[in-house]
């Protein structure tokens, strides 16, 4: 049978038509309908938290912000918080062969030596905790902080520890902690963005822009990454010959074009299109405000050892202040350069160690302050750590006699304050070579659980539907335990 001209456009239409498109215009229950019956074809927070929140169940929070400082690499716990005085009996011993038996190491080879710290310890605090003469700021603030020592993650290497830890699967793809936390809370500043992410130690986490990524969730929910020296967001500002007024003009008329698309192909990455541009306009205006360190009494930048034009760690934590102050549900920083394997003076627990330790030191403990002294720390959780341990042996690669330690994944530590965490608190412990835990084992997802608890959320019931599955931070299994030892 001979088909009409009409008939013959539609089958090469349909035949042309993708399964995305397919879905995303003949079923009114699609993401985009979803989505677009949600926002109202308004901006995402034009009256204020996101319209999306309100569907998310809540409990009564104890916070209402993050700030997650993250070690990448993963600084090796027992030349910091967890002291042991047989290990450094048996310093350069060989290793009793019950901590080789069965047991997987990144690098190390037949039978290493035992490494006691070359560093001095004392106990601070109203929990007595043991601090490294190497932090000697964090010990001055033991008593507003929990430290946990007995973290556990089945994650042995960089980048599947750290994709595990932040969204809860090792494989990228899954969305991020700050992504699921500014999904359920929205932001309180329309002029900013609800997730952002502040670089330093000189280059990207080992897991990547993956771990800020909002994976499944609609895509206004990733992290918005920024720099803290020049131009804080890249091309977010205007092109020579371009004012403001034209601006505006400009995404008024792009504006138009992706409602159009949106209400004809309700894909809902387009109303993210909408919104992230109509964001990128208001952040030329707040933005520079508030990355504008210089505008902060000297006192203060003292306080975290902050100076401005330096894209340093002591910076970031003065910026993740400053942005939480202003309405930012969840500032991520990683710090590169803690994989202290001891291959060289680049890595090695005689040089490289100190020198993060002194990055790291003064401005995370000025953070602690400062948020006190102004009111921010109740409503402000603050999580420090990496994604796993590092041995009590020497790894001495390849004959290296330098000292560092390897991959660990069976015990490391983790501190917390504020937002509802108890200070002055140690909760857990390790074996005395450091090496097992042996009280109060806290897991990669009882840390998601409690973390997403103190915020208001049920981590087992706080989902989003995706492939035919609720999806979770925490995984489908239904691990996940709130730490209710270090809750206030």
């Amino acid at each position: 049978m001979k088909l009409s001209l009409t008939d013959e456009i539609r089958l090469a239409q349909a035949r042309a038509m993708t399964r995305r498109e397919f879905f995303t215009r003949s079923s009114a229950l699609s993401l985009g309908a979803v989505a677009l019956s949600q926002f109202g074809g308004s901006p995402l927070h034009a009256a204020g938290p996101n319209p999306l929140a309100t569907r998310v169940p809540r409990r009564p929070a104890r916070a209402k912000s993050v700030i997650y400082l993250h070690m990448s690499g993963a600084p090796p716990s027992l030349d910091l918080f967890d002291y042991k005085p047989e290990l450094q009996r048996l310093h350069m011993q060989p290793c009793p062969d019950s901590l080789l038996k069965g047991q997987r190491f990144a690098f190390i080879k037949g039978i290493p030596k035992m490494l006691g710290s070359p560093y001095k310890f004392r106990k601070e605090g109203r929990a007595g905790g043991w601090f490294s003469e190497q932090i000697p700021h964090l010990a001055g603030i033991a008593d507003e902080i929990t430290v946990i020592p007995s973290m556990w993650t089945d994650q042995f290497n960089h980048a599947p520890a750290e994709l595990f830890l932040y969204t809860g699967n090792m494989r990228a793809g899954n969305a991020s902690m700050g992504s699921w936390i500014t999904y359920g809370l929205g932001t309180e500043n329309q002029d900013l963005p609800g997730f952002v992410v502040l670089l330093s130690g000189g280059t990207d986490p080992t897991g990547g822009k993956s771990l800020w990524g909002s994976g499944f969730l609609p895509g206004v929910y990733q992290g918005t990454q920024c720099r803290t020296t020049g131009e804080p967001i890249l091309f977010a500002n205007n092109p020579p010959g371009m004012s403001r007024e034209s601006r505006r003009r400009t995404l008024d008329a792009l504006r138009d074009l992706n409602e159009a698309e949106a209400k004809l192909y309700r894909d809902p990455e387009t109303i993210t299109r909408i919104e992230q541009y109509e964001l990128a306009y208001r952040m030329q205006v707040s933005v520079p405000d508030v990355f504008d360190i210089g505008r902060e009494p000297e006192a203060i930048r003292a306080l975290y050892g902050a100076k401005p034009g330096e894209g340093s760690f002591a910076n970031n934590c003065l910026l993740a202040r400053r942005l939480v102050e202003r309405g930012v549900r969840y500032v991520q920083l990683f710090d590169w350069g803690w994989d202290i394997h001891g291959t060289g003076p680049g890595d090695d627990l005689m040089e490289q160690f100190p020198k993060k330790c002194r990055d790291v030191d003064r401005a995370a403990a000025g953070l602690i302050k400062d948020l006190k002294q102004r009111g921010l720390l109740d409503e402000t959780l603050v999580v420090w750590g990496g994604e796993f341990g590092r041995t009590p042996m020497n790894e001495a690669r390849g004959g290296s006699s330098f000292l560092g330690r390897d991959h660990h994944p069976h015990c490391f530590t983790v501190w917390m304050a504020g937002g509802g965490i108890r200070g002055g608190h140690v909760h857990g412990a390790t074996d005395e070579f450091g090496y097992q835990i042996v009280e109060d084992k806290v897991t990669i997802r009882d840390l998601q659980t409690t973390i997403l608890h103190q915020l208001g959320f049920d981590a087992h019931s706080f989902s989003f539907p995706y492939q035919g599955l609720d999806q979770k931070l925490i995984g489908a299994t239904g691990e996940g335990q709130v730490v209710k030892g270090i809750l206030a």
